[in-house]
């Protein structure tokens, strides 16, 4: 025997409400009313509307010309609908709704929060500035100074930054890898990378663990954190979906953020946390996949390995007195080992067929990768006998064939023929890039390079492993600094675009060590008709320790003439900063910024015809109607051959 139980109330009020919306989105607003009773209802359904992160009502702005309020009458055991037009403003990260249904004697109401997504898109742009010893520079931040020529362009926000001491961008950039959110072994191991330097930099000095301790105790802290903040539940959307309401909204509150980054038990606990999923990630044959459940990686393993060399190298971590990460490093070496011999073998067999020289062969970019993390070992885990023959005659072969690698190569190959006991080639390596270097007063030292998309063709990481080889190899402390200047030219506001790029940035910054004490160095700067005087005016006053300054303008604060700034340096030094400007713009007045890889989108209407299912575009002669099967369509095209790719497509608003 089966027994129904039925639990309502007398009056029930079911919204129907999208998981998000969209600027500028006009909508039904529509809601189900049970009645439960043996009898005829009347009474009145009410909405209202309030920004998710003010709590300042905006009903009328979103109801426009709709009442807020519909009369209903429900007969006995009936439903009704009700409904409101509602149109959504510019400028809403979340809107809350709170909903109820009224009669004499019951009642019911819901009150949610829906994201607010752009239909445009959030586009930074940067004018870096640099400035060296007494003098007074002016920089014109043109595309700014032009963006009234377009009328659909809103601004965002407009910061300025300025330091004399180049390492804080590095701790700057160390919560972008700390809080990727992704799983793969790569991104893991920047988390543990960026956890052991946040914990290695706390500890380097009183005055600078000091300082951090200062801004994480600041009084009311908690009151700085946005509501949206607040709410776990949307901090997910709206981190993933728009990342800029997750931006610090003031001065205070980023000062904040960076000091928990260096609070002494959450840095163990991520750090813990961090190689212990590394070490679960690491399959029995040493090497680590890309992510959990993919064969392990060569590339992967080997950029793992030698990024634990880095942090040895710079005392960050001290592998030999650490049970676990000697462990992983010893399965990591025995992995790369192996993989070396394999391929040495099978080259062997593929030359001896096809009856070639092995003279001529010229070591890969994957061959050199290993030459390299490996190096960083050589001491410790020396080549076995069964390794030996494999590594002599690829580190045999690069020598021989150096000179036609890459950047990139030839970085790896100098810090390789260093550390194996060749100088005098490492030194003819670091002369041939030399000759091939750029200088200019603006950007510092660097190479002309072409961007691909392989790991060996990025230009953050070439840069990174070039001021590694320039300050190991020739102790060039002069172009170890003008390298640098470029690296932080690339930085946009707060981190370098990739997790791999972060990482290589911040070991290049902070091979000289983690002395964060900047000089005294202060410095004038006027932007617009607004001047700021770091040495008299309190406001403006630099952290102490740091010599870091920053200052942000609102949409409304931003006026056309800011993009004219003069800065002017009272000592000797280097210091720089940059401009960032943040600005909405309707996506298809956004150029693509390579045409190298391309997305398109297309949207269709699944339908039944004479021959069986066929998708019809949508367009003016097809518009969506309620109960169609909509399907996107996405094409890929690229001319080259490309690595590892994410591409993530949006959700769209009110299909669900």
């Amino acid at each position: 025997m089966l027994d129904t139980v039925i639990t309502a109330k007398d009056l029930m009020l079911m919204p129907n409400i999208p998981r998000f919306v969209r600027e500028q989105d006009n909508l039904i607003f529509s809601a189900k009313i049970d009645n439960m009773l043996e009898e005829t209802v009347k009474g009145a359904a009410n909405i209202k509307f309030f920004d998710a992160l003010s709590m300042k009502d905006i009903t009328n702005e979103i109801l426009q010309n709709d009442a807020s309020k519909k009369n209903f009458e429900i007969a006995k055991l009936g439903n009704t609908q009700v409904s409101w037009n509602v149109k959504i403003p510019l400028g809403l990260s979340g809107i809350v709704y709170r909903i109820t249904a009224e009669t004499e004697n019951h009642s019911d109401g819901e009150e949610q929060i829906i994201p607010v997504l752009p239909n445009r898109m959030l586009v930074t742009e940067s004018m870096p500035m640099a400035i060296r010893g007494v003098q007074s520079k002016n920089f014109n931040f043109t595309r700014f100074l032009n963006s009234h020529k377009s009328s659909s362009l809103s601004h965002h926000k407009l910061n300025l930054e300025f330091t004399a001491n180049p390492a804080w961008y590095a701790v700057q950039a160390l919560p972008y890898l700390i809080e990727n959110p992704n799983e793969c072994a790569e991104q893991v191991f920047s988390r543990f990378y960026a956890n052991s330097l946040a914990s290695h930099i706390a500890n380097s000095d009183k005055k600078i663990r000091h300082v951090f301790n200062l801004w994480r105790d600041l009084p009311d802290s908690e009151a700085l954190i946005s509501n949206l903040e607040k709410n776990q539940d949307l901090k997910a959307v709206m981190l993933e979906e728009t990342p800029w309401v997750m931006q610090a909204q003031n001065e205070t509150e980023r000062k904040r953020r960076i000091g928990l980054l260096f609070d002494v038990s959450r840095m163990s606990n991520q750090t813990n946390a961090a190689i212990n999923k590394l070490e679960q990630m690491q399959i029995s044959s040493g090497g680590w996949p890309w992510f959990e459940g993919m064969p392990e990686d060569i590339y992967i393993s080997q950029y793992i390995l030698a990024g634990m060399g880095q942090l040895n190298k710079i005392g960050v971590v001290d592998i030999e007195n650490n049970p676990q990460l000697q462990n992983i490093v010893k399965n990591a070496i025995k992995f790369v080992d192996a993989k070396l011999v394999k391929e040495y073998k099978e080259l062997k067999d593929l030359y001896k067929k096809m009856k070639l020289d092995m003279d001529t062969y010229s070591p890969s970019y994957l061959v050199i990768q290993y030459l390299y993390a490996r190096s960083f070992f050589i001491e410790t885990h020396p080549i076995s006998k069964n390794t030996k023959e494999a590594f002599d005659f690829y580190y045999g072969q690069s020598e021989k064939f150096w000179l036609h690698k890459s950047y990139y190569m030839k970085g790896m190959l100098a810090l390789n023929f260093k550390r194996y006991g060749n100088e005098k080639l490492a030194n003819d390596v670091i002369k041939s890039l030399e000759e091939f270097s750029l200088q200019s007063e603006e950007m510092g030292m660097f190479w002309k390079l072409k961007s691909g998309w392989f790991w060996y063709e990025l230009p953050i990481e070439t840069q990174a492993i070039l001021i590694e080889a320039f300050d190991e190899v020739a102790n060039d402390q002069e172009s170890v600094e003008e390298m640098q200047i470029w690296l932080l030219k690339q930085k946009q506001t707060q981190d370098w675009k990739t997790s791999t790029a972060t990482a290589n940035a911040i070991y290049a910054l902070l091979l000289k060590g983690t002395d964060l004490l900047a000089t005294e160095n202060l410095v004038k700067i006027q932007i617009g008709n607004e001047n700021i005087n770091l040495a008299d005016n309190k406001l403006f006053k630099t952290e102490p320790g740091t010599g870091y300054f920053q200052k942000a303008w609102t949409s409304s604060e931003i006026k056309p003439n800011m993009g004219n700034v003069k800065v002017e340096k009272q000592n000797k030094g280097i210091a720089w900063g940059a401009l960032y400007w943040q600005y909405f713009e309707d996506i298809d007045k956004i150029a693509k910024s390579d045409a190298s890889l391309d997305v398109e989108k297309a949207l269709f209407v699944e339908q039944t015809g004479a021959s069986g299912k066929e998708l019809v575009p949508i367009n003016g002669n097809r518009p969506l109607q309620v109960g169609d099967k909509v399907v996107v369509r996405l094409t890929v095209r690229t001319d080259r051959d490309i690595e590892f790719v994410h591409l993530k497509d949006l959700r769209a608003a009110c299909f669900e």
